[in-house]
C-alpha cells in the first residue's frame, strides 16, 4: 500500500505567523494532533506544530495562546511521498519516534498526513501483534521522558 492510499488529504495548515490559539482551534475543529505549517500563500511544509508542541514548547515555557506557531513548531519533520510505501513511513515513525508524518510532493507541498492511528485502518493483512510493535516502537519513551519518570 502507497502512502496516498493512507493519508489524509489536504489536512488542515496555518501558517509560522499563525498564533498557537489558532493552530489549537484547528487542531478542535479537525479532529488532530499536528498541523502542517506552510509558507504563506503556498502549500510548501515548514515544519508541523502538535498538541505537545503547544504544551511543551509553550505553555510550560510561559508561552500563552498568541504565541506565534514559528517559536513553538517543530522545523525540519520527517517527511514521506505520496508514492512511499507504507512500510517506509512505518519506518519514519519508528526512527523518529513520532506519530505523525507530513506527506509531500515533489516541490515540498504537503499534500497529506499519515497518522499512527492511520496504520490500525490500513488493511486487514496486518496482524495485532504487527501492528503492536510497531506501535509500541513509535511509542518508546525518549532519554528525557526516562529521566524524569525515574
Amino acid at each position: 500500500m502507497k502512502a496516498q492510499e493512507l493519508m489524509t488529504k489536504t489536512p488542515a495548515s496555518c501558517t509560522p505567523e499563525s498564533t498557537v490559539r489558532e493552530a489549537a482551534q484547528l487542531m478542535l475543529k479537525h479532529d488532530c494532533g499536528c498541523i502542517a505549517v506552510v509558507e504563506t500563500g503556498t502549500m510548501r511544509l515548514t515544519g508541523v506544530v502538535t498538541d505537545r508542541d503547544v504544551a511543551c514548547r509553550c505553555i510550560a515555557q510561559g508561552g500563552g495562546p498568541e504565541t506565534r506557531v514559528k517559536e513553538v513548531m517543530t522545523t525540519d519533520p520527517k517527511c514521506c511521498h505520496p508514492e512511499d510505501d507504507v512500510a517506509a513511513v512505518e519506518q519514519i515513525m519508528m526512527q523518529a519516534q513520532v506519530r505523525r508524518v507530513p506527506v509531500v510532493d515533489g516541490r515540498g507541498n504537503c499534500v497529506g498526513m499519515i497518522a499512527q492511528a492511520d496504520l490500525a485502518v490500513r488493511d486487514k493483512a496486518v496482524s495485532e501483534g504487527e501492528l503492536g510493535r510497531v506501535v509500541e516502537r513509535i511509542s518508546k519513551p525518549g532519554q528525557h521522558e526516562e529521566e524524569q519518570s525515574n
